[in-house]
């Protein structure tokens, strides 16, 4: 494990003139509410949602003959009736051995299209197969047709479709919707069983990354369907990721599309990404001038854009993290990527420059595998953002659902099953709006300098940003880099009260990771600052 420590301001709330905002969770009480994570999520025309696929357990063990077991498969898909506060379920065992086996799986791709919804992939235990497979199927529900017969107790068959395609043959990316393109992004092919001690070491297995951006259409007269227009952009060296969360965008310019966020694992390296990509209608960009801390896997998300700021921000809730923020606001480096309860958020600008804050906290070790589903109310357009200016003081805008639960931050080394579990409640999602000049730093223990930084990551020279609390103040800064030697310092001296500036060459220095500490004497503050 490597550790360093930060110490850091926390934001409460959303940063600028038009998304200024504060975000709460209200459980609620679900009667036989499934516990259930890594699943498909829709909803129907008076907003009951149906779950389908995913795992009854927590997080898998690391053992082959006890990894991803069938009989943890959920097999059973689910009407939860929010309004009502009940849920009610019905075996899939009735389908076709095809259908039965796919929607069972867990980390499939999904999006609703109008009152269709469309699943793709997915991994699990095959009876068929008799091993453990990524299903090369492309499904199709009829949402509101399969609610109402599961709540009449008919039969649940009429409204299940799936065609074979081995492009669709993928588990642990993301599925997208734009203009009448589906995107199918990232994620692998997994056949086999789960090995951490790799493919050639006792029961082996295939693992082949997508490393893909790939888009086609649907054509779906509700009796057949096929794929139509595929293309793909393969690059082994920037989408060779999944497990991670994408959500759909608004970029400065106002075109739309989706970014890739962070994600696992590096193509050299057994670690988490920190970059993103954007996605556009016929491309796509990997940002390397933002680093992504405190989210990297798949998690509830929710994307909010103003119009007003020309900002887009996603915020990203719970799950799995190699960064977090301990009791102290001390930012950790944990690479076994541990569960964390950090709630954070990331903004882009109208000058497309990226920041990333912490903003809350989940109520436990939650959110990994767990699924956000929007009111349908007039606030979200139809790409499923949140449009930040139609709201009012105080909006309930969603619902966090299912999800793994861990009882300790790091139990993948010690996880006999019984250290996590699929979690039960769902958390209703509150937006509540702030004054628009609101002071967004949390002052804890006097500090008052807060420092930034500015390009970060910084390849030739970077600006610190501060406040200075006195006047004819004599300021102290170090760089220092991961192994804790000084490898530069300055003594600035602040004449007046305010926010100054003040540039740093960094064409010197080597590649890595580094902290500027700033101290006048009574205040101390810290940034990570990134050299590509």
């Amino acid at each position: 494990m490597r550790n360093f420590s930060l110490v850091c301001a926390l934001l409460f709330s959303l940063t600028g003139v038009g998304q200024n905002f504060s975000i709460g969770l209200e459980p609620v009480s679900i009667t036989d509410m499934p516990g259930v994570h890594s699943f498909c999520i829709g909803q129907d025309d008076v907003g009951r949602w149906l779950i389908v696929g995913g795992r009854v357990d927590g997080l898998h063990q690391r053992q082959p003959f006890a990894a991803f077991l069938e009989e943890d498969n959920n097999t059973m898909i689910y009407v939860v009736d929010i309004e009502n506060e009940v849920a009610i379920g019905s075996s899939l065992s009735v389908l076709e051995a095809s259908l039965f086996e796919q929607l069972q799986a867990t980390n499939a791709q999904f999006f609703q299209r109008e009152g269709t919804l469309y699943i793709t992939g997915g991994y699990g235990f095959s009876a068929s197969a008799n091993d453990h497979i990524t299903y090369p199927y492309l499904c199709a529900i009829d949402v509101n047709g399969a609610i109402e017969a599961i709540v009449n107790g008919e039969s649940i068959t009429p409204f299940f479709r799936q065609v074979y395609n081995a492009d669709m043959a993928v588990t642990g990316g993301q599925m997208g919707y734009l203009d009448g393109v589906f995107y199918l992004m990232g994620g692998q092919y997994f056949e086999g069983r789960y090995n951490p001690m790799g493919p050639d070491f006792g029961p082996g297995f295939v693992q082949e990354y997508a490393e893909e951006i790939r888009r086609f259409s649907i054509e779906d007269d509700g009796v057949t369907m096929s794929i139509s227009n595929y293309s793909a952009d393969n690059d082994p060296a920037n989408l060779h990721r999944r497990d991670y969360n994408a959500s759909p965008q608004i970029f400065p310019d106002g075109t739309q599309g989706f970014t890739i966020f962070s994600g696992v694992f590096q193509p050299t390296e057994d670690i988490p990404w920190l970059n993103s990509v954007d996605v556009f209608a016929d491309s796509y960009a990997v940002n390397n001038d933002f680093q992504q801390f405190l989210s990297q896997y798949h998690s509830a998300k929710l994307p909010i854009y103003s119009a007003v700021s020309n900002e887009m921000s996603t915020v990203f809730f719970g799950g799995i993290s190699r960064y977090y923020y301990d009791a102290s606001d001390n930012l950790i480096d944990d690479i076994n990527t541990p569960f964390v309860t950090t709630i954070s958020k990331v903004t882009r600008f109208g000058d497309g420059t990226m920041e990333e804050h912490k903003i809350g906290d989940m109520p436990a070790l939650l959110g990994a595998g767990a699924e956000f589903i929007p009111l349908d109310i007039d606030a979200f357009d139809e790409q499923g953002i949140l449009l930040h200016d139609a709201l009012s003081e105080s909006t309930v805008v969603g619902y966090i659902v299912g999800g793994i639960e861990s009882t300790a931050d790091n139990i993948f080394f010690v996880n006999d099953g019984s250290q996590s579990h699929a979690h039960e409640t769902v958390y209703r999602v509150i937006i509540e709006l702030t004054p628009d000049h609101v002071e967004t730093h949390a002052v804890k223990d006097g500090n008052l300098l807060q420092l930034e930084v500015h390009p970060n990551p910084a390849d030739l020279h970077v600006l610190l940003t501060f406040f200075n609390p006195a006047p004819n103040n004599s300021i102290d800064v170090q760089i220092v880099n991961m192994q804790g030697k000084v490898v530069k310092r300055l003594e600035l001296e602040a004449f007046k009260i305010g926010y100054l500036e003040f540039s740093i060459d960094t064409s010197q220095y080597a590649a890595g990771s580094y902290i500027i500490r700033m101290e006048n004497g009574m205040h101390t503050d810290e940034v990570v600052l990134m050299k590509p």
